[in-house]
């Protein structure tokens, strides 16, 4: 439960400041964000194939 009141308080704060930052700005951390994810997807599915 003490997990679950963390994890929506920071939930809570990333979306905050989510809400005021400007658009542009939002919309490039998430494409980052998902093209780090994307390439660590990869890498991890490279790894897995190569072993």
């Amino acid at each position: 439960m003490l997990f679950l009141v963390a994890a929506l308080l920071l939930f809570g704060a990333v979306l905050g400041t989510v809400a005021h930052a400007p658009f542009t700005f939002t919309l490039v951390a998430a494409v980052l964000i998902a093209a780090w994810l994307g390439i660590f997807a990869l890498r991890e599915r490279h790894a897995r194939r190569t072993h």
